[in-house]
């Protein structure tokens, strides 16, 4: 059997850089009493090792929890006296090394536990956690310990991915490299112009392959740091760039599906495309210029650009887009009942009675009309 020091030796071997004089129970709170070993120690000014005490001082700090419950050490350190008379300090505290470091309340590995915690969860979150494992911190000590923490080494990955984004909308931008394959961020820049991205692509060889939105600064910035870099669009960029085009392939033969369609009165955004399109052609045929027409116009300059490169005001209407209704199953039938008895009104057609929606069924035009379904047409 083990006895009790060699038990204590194996919960507190994390403790072994001090002396351990005791350890008691108090309800949901273990202390354990140590002290420095008695060796010398060099001065951290001249670096002079020495031995001897000026005096004493203590301190407690909190470790990893045991059981459950929370452990705290109480330290007595020594404060030694450096033998060297041109060093600047007389007198200096002992420290511990790899165990307690200078005005901190918690063991060194206390705080790398909280500190994996935090990096997962921050805020409130890793406070909650941490208050599970027996460990209480509050949100602000949970984001102090995670500004503390040192940020790792930027690695170079072999496919970099490059986009901006906005730290304040329409006033402040920055650009963010992460590895293409993981998602994993590398770094963020300054900005999004070319320079910034340049320098960083400059100082960090070694990526094959760069995948960038469409930017043109970006691809300039690549092609001067790294000739050899394949460049690719990334996929968001790629789907969104087919769908605008297709969809502008489908607005230019807007005028062949329009004839197709049955004619149909001119809706309010269609008038309002028409006249707004008349109005900036108008202006242009009189030499006005794009800013100008957009501020006479109160539109956007890209909305008046659009407008200007259209010949015809046909080329901006929309597509019509048909969406499944619960009627669908029933159109063809109902397109037959008013064309045999086109006097019957809309609604008494669409009254919503299963026996007489349903192909076949009985549709007598005497039966009580049922329920009518609002915002059902028949096309």
């Amino acid at each position: 059997m083990l006895k009790i020091d060699d038990l204590t030796d194996v919960v507190f071997a994390g403790l072994s850089a001090l002396v351990i004089e005791g350890v008691t129970g108090e309800n949901d709170l273990i202390r354990v009493t140590t002290r420095t070993r008695d060796k010398p120690m060099p001065c951290p000014v001249c670096g002079t090792l020495t031995g001897r005490v000026h005096g004493y001082y203590s301190r407690t700090v909190a470790d990893v929890p045991v059981d459950g419950r929370r452990v705290v050490i109480s330290v007595q350190g020594r404060r030694l006296l450096c033998p060297a008379w041109e060093c600047a300090r007389q007198t200096f505290r002992e420290q511990v090394p790899g165990l307690l470091e200078r005005y901190r309340r918690r063991t060194s590995r206390l705080t790398r536990q909280l500190g994996a915690v935090v990096t997962e969860l921050a805020g409130r979150a890793g406070a909650r956690l941490s208050a599970v494992l027996a460990v209480a911190v509050s949100r602000s000590t949970a984001l102090r310990l995670l500004m503390r923490l040192p940020l790792p080494p930027p690695r170079i990955p072999r496919v970099l991915g490059v986009d901006d984004f906005a730290l304040k909308r329409r006033h402040r931008y920055a650009t963010i490299l992460t590895d293409a394959e993981t998602g994993e961020r590398i770094d963020v820049l300054p900005g999004r112009g070319a320079d910034a991205l340049e320098a960083w692509l400059r100082s960090h060889p070694g990526v094959e392959i760069v995948c960038r939105d469409g930017s043109g600064a970006y691809g300039e910035a690549i092609r001067r740091a790294w000739p050899n870099a394949v460049q690719v669009s990334d996929r968001w960029h790629l789907w969104a760039n087919l769908c605008d085009k297709t969809l502008a392939e489908v607005r230019s033969h807007s005028a062949c599906w329009a004839t197709v369609n049955p004619p149909r009165p001119a809706g309010v955004r269609e008038q309002t495309t028409r006249e707004r399109w008349q109005q900036i052609h108008e202006l242009l045929d009189k030499g006005v210029g794009l800013l100008e027409c957009a501020r006479r116009l109160n539109l956007s300059l890209n909305t008046v650009k659009r407008y200007a490169r259209t010949r015809e005001p046909d080329a901006l209407r929309r597509a019509p887009r048909y969406r499944p209704t619960l009627v669908d199953p029933y159109r063809d039938h109902l397109r037959e009942r008013r064309a045999a008895d086109p006097a019957v009104p809309v609604q008494r057609n669409l009254a919503w009675n299963p026996g007489r929606l349903r192909p076949g069924g009985n549709d007598s035009a005497g039966g009580p009309p049922g329920r009518a379904v609002p915002g059902l047409l028949v096309a």
